[in-house]
């Protein structure tokens, strides 16, 4: 991979040998969509990388939103993260139980509020245990208070009216992470209420053609002849979207270890753009 790569991923036995790193702040980031029926915070108590806290995304999301976890606001987000005791300056490094699924959320909502020293675990807990790697279980260690000072990146966030503006634009790059029969318009959408299809003159990366079969992200080389594949260039702007932000996250992430380190997510996604809101759809395959 680049070396744009190695702020943004971090592999497992850089992790192990860095488990006592007094700046080193572990998370658990897991979430699961509403129809599997899981409970990511009772997983983490169950078990989980030694030293991990566990981030909410449901919790850690604006609350006025009726969208699911949309981005919180600063004052909220620099709030929670005192209590959790990760201050300015702290190097986060955030997992999931999946591979690379929710940890990529919570990797871009960091970065939305300012903090440059988070990167993800490639492979996440599903490789850490694979290996062998020690977990624990129970509620993690109370940390003392920190001071923490968000700073929100507007450079890679997207609402509606951004992609309202961006749609009377030519040469938007806009990429879709749902996987093909949801952007097709041939499968319903996992939220009741919702339309089926896509923004119009967006392109279709399911998230999963990311990784490879343990979780881990593909080459940056695979990567790039995906976005390649699709007509996307990631040397120039790229808005990601998906169901509600979690996979575009997935699809910043992959921009990011091939270099485009400012590719935007639209926060609301199919969950804002998707409502019978009058808004401009496409179905089919992309264009």
């Amino acid at each position: 991979m680049p070396d744009t790569a190695k702020n943004w991923i971090v592999e497992t036995d850089w992790l192990a040998d860095h488990l006592s790193s007094p700046d080193l702040i572990i998370l658990d980031g897991s979430w699961h969509l509403p129809t599997e029926n899981r409970d990511a915070k009772k997983e983490y108590l169950a078990e989980h990388i030694p030293g991990a806290l566990f981030f909410d995304i449901d919790d850690l999301s604006d609350e006025k939103s009726s969208l699911p976890h949309m981005l919180p606001s600063t004052v909220k987000f620099a709030s929670r993260m005192k209590k959790m005791g990760i201050g300015d300056g702290a190097r986060i490094v955030v997992y999931d139980t999946t591979g690379i699924f929710s940890a990529a959320r919570v990797w871009w909502t960091f970065r939305a509020m300012g903090h440059r020293d988070v990167a993800v675990l490639n492979g996440g807990l599903k490789k850490w245990k694979a290996e062998g790697r020690p977990t624990e279980d129970g509620p993690p260690p109370k940390r003392s208070e920190r001071h923490y000072t968000p700073l929100q990146n507007t450079e890679i966030l997207r609402d509606l009216e951004d992609m309202k503006a961006l749609l009377k634009k030519n040469g938007v790059q806009i990429v879709d992470a749902r996987p093909a029969g949801r952007f097709e318009g041939k499968v319903p959408e996992p939220r009741p209420g919702l339309r089926q299809g896509h923004i119009p003159g967006s392109k279709n990366l399911p998230s999963q053609k990311l990784l490879n079969p343990d979780g881990t992200y593909k080459s940056a080389d695979e990567l790039k002849k995906l976005f390649a594949d699709i007509g996307i260039d990631p040397s120039k702007p790229v808005v990601t979207t998906c169901g509600s932000g979690v996979t575009a996250s997935m699809l910043a992430l992959a921009l990011a270890v091939v270099g485009q380190t400012n590719a935007a997510v639209y926060d609301g996604s199919w969950a804002e753009w998707g409502q019978e809101n009058g808004l401009p759809i496409e179905t089919g395959p992309a264009k």
